[in-house]
């Protein structure tokens, strides 16, 4: 069958109160985004609760849904048959069709669920469920009832038009992209951080990235990784505009004036004092990184509590109670894995120490990052006023 239409339903956003009305326009707004990159016209609108795609002439289904499925607030996806006509004979009959087309196979138990929304039409909803039933039953004698747990549900509701679907394809689930502010996403080459920037997005946060290049330490390769995952990311979030500090001077500095221990906590430091000021200049409400606890030493408790003491920010860390397992889940269901494992080192594995401390003192690390005060202000400054930005989408 060629649908024409889609009936998009939300979850959450259905848990709103008198705001509701913003969210279901922003995931209108999503939802327009994610079909200008799929061939074809399409028409998304709002009617009392429901959300509706039109697809003004041909298409590639495979396409839309794949798209559809990629936008944040989508619970479900369901292509319907819509009827103008609210003669019931003329439902019956094209509900029977409906079947006939859509399963082939006609060996299923099924029940009939439907809603009369508009309460001026005649017959009622259990009426139809009944009279829909006996329809295909008598033209599919193969057919069964089972109003317990039918292998098809098929739904017929009676609004402005008549909708009639069965297909349920599961969405992403979540809030729109742009209903929650703003975050600011330490990006790197790796596994764990495209998936935290993913998940703060299906919380409907918009996400800009910062990554810290090493030149010549780490290589265009390195850099080209991380602008793919950050597009890879943006399938999802919409555009990502990404923050290419040079970070190669910082760390050469840290790492002559620092004891080597102290290494990749005192780096990280910076980083986070550098991603909080360009995040605050660009709107940006929060840090995001992909921390798990204990999983590298830069990410005991005691380690999480010194990079923190330098953020006036929140900063969100999605995967803290993950185990790395389940990180790479996520990573291959959207996408990232491959490219994350692609062999460029960025910066923080360059400059690792062999003995990194795992427990670091928060008074001896700042008494290390006094031997710093001569120049590191002019340097941070250097690195953010000389941040190339790259659009991601």
């Amino acid at each position: 069958m060629v649908y024409q239409s889609f009936l998009i339903k939300y979850a959450e956003i259905g848990t709103k109160g008198k705001n509701r009305y913003l969210f279901e326009d922003a995931l209108i707004h999503q939802i327009k985004n994610a079909l200008k990159k799929v061939e074809g016209s399409f028409l998304a609108s709002k009617e009392s609760g429901r959300i509706y795609v039109q697809a003004m002439g041909s298409y590639d289904y495979d396409e839309v849904i794949e798209a559809l499925q990629r936008v944040f607030g989508i619970a479900w996806i369901c292509p319907v048959l819509q009827l103008e006509e609210k003669d019931f004979e003329k439902i019956k009959k094209t509900v029977v069709a409906y079947v006939d087309e859509v399963y082939p196979d006609r060996h299923f138990t099924f029940k009939v669920e439907s809603r009369r929304a508009d309460k001026q039409y005649p017959v009622h909803s259990e009426q139809m469920n009944r009279d829909l039933g006996e329809a295909v039953l008598k033209a599919f004698p193969e057919t069964r009832v089972d109003v317990h747990n039918p292998d098809v549900l098929l739904r017929v509701e009676v609004r402005k038009v008549v909708n009639i679907y069965s297909l349920m394809i599961p969405g992403p689930g979540g809030m729109p992209v742009g209903t929650n502010g703003k975050a600011m996403l330490l990006l790197s080459g790796g596994i764990d951080s495209p998936v935290a920037g993913y998940m703060i997005a299906k919380r409907g946060v918009k996400i800009d990235a910062v990554y810290f290049h090493a030149p010549p330490y780490t290589s265009d390769r390195a850099k080209q990784k991380v602008v793919d995952l950050a597009r890879q990311v943006a399938r999802y979030s919409g555009p990502i505009p990404l923050h290419v500090v040079n970070f190669t001077d910082i760390q050469l500095y840290i790492y002559d004036k620092c004891p080597h221990e102290e290494l990749t906590i005192i780096m990280r430091r910076y980083m986070m004092r550098i991603a909080e000021e360009i995040a605050r200049a660009n709107d940006g409400l929060a840090l995001i990184t992909g921390e798990s606890i204990g999983q590298v030493a830069s990410q005991t408790v005691q380690s999480l509590a010194s990079t923190n003491e330098v953020c006036q920010m929140p900063v969100f860390r999605p995967l803290i109670g993950f185990d790395k397992q389940e990180i790479v889940d996520i990573s291959h269901k959207i996408g990232t894995f491959e490219t994350s494992i692609q062999p460029y080192e960025d910066c923080c594995t360059i400059f690792v120490a062999k003995h990194p401390v795992i427990k670091p003192n928060l008074e001896r690390i700042r008494k290390s990052e006094e031997h710093l005060e001569e120049k590191i202000r002019e340097m941070v400054r250097t690195a953010i006023d000389t941040a190339e930005m790259i659009w991601c989408d």
